[in-house]
């Protein structure tokens, strides 16, 4: 599980890829492709394999996406958690062979595998999170570009920290978490250009321990602002009364006089995305990574909770004006998955 999210380093594709639903009016077309069988009547079949438990953030968004799905687009849905990357293979088969038309989750530790397997059962749909490219005919991919949401996060740190020093406790030194810790750093400049950073990697994507033990040393050695990129760190925030950044999703609830907000990891527009494909016959193997972005919905920052009214109305007007710029096209966030290291 260590390795699951080390990977190519890939950047996310354009949006001509989503015109594949044009291919609906092909019908020729659309009868090679998985789903193409799909019933009206019937429930689609949809399930998950996830690598950690499913209370880890990056993985329960996923979750939380599907049971979204279950009450508003009326699938049938099931997952298996904890899968180790020997059995990976065999559950995929199983929920293949189980009559499961599209299989979700997390593919990182075993990208081989999964991808072998998935072109044994071209007729159904595969979606995984990953550090490849898609495979044709049906294996796509996705990830979480929340980065966007996590530079706004930083310029909120930026302009909260009174000692000048903020502090981040990540997974590991991989693209996909950099590209989040880099952009949390780069909003605090943008809005504090001398502003100090701190930075530790547990190396494992679900310890709270490690993690609060790594930000108790952070806090001890000046942060007064700390972006929680894993489980555990909030904890050490709230016994330190420190303010702190979440990840993934709202964890407000985890420190509600500690927590400010967070980058919020949104898969239910990638989700909702692949669904339609797979109903409509016409699902092909393609990268959803640009559903994860603001623009798309697939990710935003969490609501300031308790710090709705104590937020300086400055902190909260430049964050705004730059989500707008976002939103507009008139800023793009720097992706940078070089390995941070502290000042």
């Amino acid at each position: 599980m260590e390795n699951r999210k080390t990977r190519i380093q890939i950047k996310p594709e354009g949006l001509s890829r989503r015109n594949v639903l044009e291919l609906g009016a092909l019908g020729l077309a659309a009868a090679m492709l998985p789903g193409a069988a799909f019933g009206k009547d019937k429930k689609l079949k949809v399930a998950a394999i996830f690598a950690t438990p499913i209370e880890e953030p990056w993985d329960n968004q996923i979750h939380v996406a599907l049971q979204k799905a279950v009450k508003e687009l009326g699938i049938e849905y099931k997952w298996s958690e904890k899968v180790q990357t020997a059995d990976f293979s065999r559950v995929m088969r199983e929920y293949a062979q189980g009559g499961y038309q599209l299989v979700l989750g997390d593919a990182f530790a075993a990208e081989r595998e999964s991808r072998r397997t998935a072109k044994q059962f071209p007729k159904t749909a595969f979606l995984f999170g990953s550090g490849a490219g898609p495979a044709e005919p049906n294996f796509g991919v996705f990830d979480n570009w929340i980065h966007e949401p996590a530079y706004l996060s930083g310029m909120i740190a930026g302009k909260m920290s009174k000692s000048g020093t903020i502090g981040a406790v990540a997974a590991m030194g991989i693209p996909e978490v950099n590209r989040l810790v880099n952009a949390f750093f780069a909003g605090a400049k943008e809005v504090n250009p001398n502003i100090k950073k701190k930075v530790a990697f547990i190396g494992s994507f679900f310890d709270p321990p490690k993690a609060k033990e790594a930000a108790v040393a952070q806090i001890d050695a000046g942060v007064d602002v700390i972006y929680a990129e894993r489980f555990g760190v909030i904890e050490a925030a709230v016994d330190k009364k420190i303010f702190a950044i979440s990840n993934m999703s709202d964890q407000s609830s985890l420190g509600p006089d500690t927590v400010i907000t967070g980058p919020v990891w949104d898969m239910y527009p990638t989700v909702e995305q692949a669904i339609k494909l797979v109903k409509a016959g016409v699902f092909t193997a393609q990268d959803y990574g640009d559903f994860s972005r603001m623009a798309k919905g697939g990710s935003h920052l969490a609501p300031y909770h308790n710090f709705d009214k104590t937020l300086p109305a400055e902190v909260k007007d430049l964050v705004e004006k730059k989500k707008a710029e976002i939103l507009e096209g008139n800023f793009r966030v720097d992706v940078d998955e070089n390995t941070p290291v502290s000042d």
